[in-house]
């Protein structure tokens, strides 16, 4: 595993350049292989101002991605991005059906944990400024330049201020207080500002500096760290270094979500799915439809006209 980060000093305070690279960063596995495909055919159909296209898959997976890649879009092994004493195995405890991450520096981590891990990881690896990380269970709707998450060489940062002080929010509060102990935040006690979305933004070099932080504070590899812990959030974590270590640095706030997400919930009948599309807010361009929920992919294609 590549560890050598740019130094803390250099990253994360010097305007982005006046035209900034973008890359968008998608963590995905093998269930949600159609709905990956669904999302690169609507990235390619409406999104501007992109470079590349990551793709972020374990080992076994890389071979079915392939078929996505592209002139600007490419798969990523996990085996280049994490190290390898992380392995993965089929988890007798769900007869087999499930993935199971071990090794013995981390807590045992299942396939959301890592695909976190991945998206932290890639920026060690990506040439581009600006990473904007999207789900593989998003379609875009609408045309969508990533310069929107750029301004004045900063980058946007996308942050809810204060919704954790009210009540509800309990895991986003433990996430919250395991980035802060994962970063050495004094007190390490929970953030009142939640920065969980997808499509959201970071800058490369910052999340470099996040890093190297980590591993000087805690004198071993940030993976190691972060993975300590089950319950941990990537967002929590960069959130909380750029607002708490870097007093904001480098970014700007903003609250708004690009994309309209069904987080939960049962599958949306064809009347539901098209008034959720058309009660979409003015600024958002994509719609997620939680891939856990178990909508047909082929639906989502018949209702916003790929079919």
């Amino acid at each position: 595993m590549n560890s050598r980060f740019l130094p803390e000093a250099a990253t994360g305070m010097a305007p982005l350049p006046r035209t900034p690279s973008a890359a968008i960063v998608t963590a995905s596995y093998a269930p949600d292989f159609e709905r990956c495909r669904l999302l690169c055919e609507t990235i390619d159909r409406h999104v501007g101002g992109m470079a590349r296209h990551y793709i972020l898959v374990e080992h076994r997976d890389v071979a079915r991605f392939r078929r996505l890649e592209g002139s600007r879009r490419t798969i990523v092994d996990e085996k280049d991005l994490l190290p390898r004493w992380l392995r993965a195995f089929d988890d007798p405890s769900s007869l087999f059906r499930r993935r199971v991450w071990l090794s013995l520096r981390t807590q045992p981590l299942r396939g959301w944990h890592v695909q976190q891990l991945r998206r932290i990881a890639i920026a060690a690896h990506a040439a581009e400024d600006v990473l904007v990380f999207c789900d593989s269970d998003v379609a875009f709707l609408k045309p969508f330049d990533t310069g929107a998450f750029w301004h004045d060489g900063k980058v946007r940062l996308f942050r809810r201020g204060g919704v954790l002080a009210k009540d509800g929010h309990d895991e986003h509060r433990i996430w919250s207080k395991n980035a802060g102990l994962a970063l050495g935040i004094a007190a390490a006690t929970a953030s009142t500002h939640d920065y969980i979305s997808t499509l959201i933004a970071w800058r490369r070099e910052t999340v470099a500096a996040m890093c190297e932080r980590i591993e000087k504070l805690h004198d071993r590899d940030w993976v190691s760290v972060v993975g300590s812990a089950r319950k941990f959030s990537e967002c929590m974590l960069y959130g909380r270094y750029v607002d708490e270590v870097l007093d904001g640095a480098g970014h700007f706030h903003g609250s708004q979500e690009f994309c309209r997400v069904h987080w939960n919930g049962k599958a949306l009948s064809d009347e539901e799915f098209r008034h959720f599309v058309d009660s979409m807010a003015p600024e958002q361009v994509a719609i997620g439809m939680q891939s856990f929920i178990g909508t047909d992919v082929g639906r989502i294609r018949r209702l916003i006209g790929l079919d």
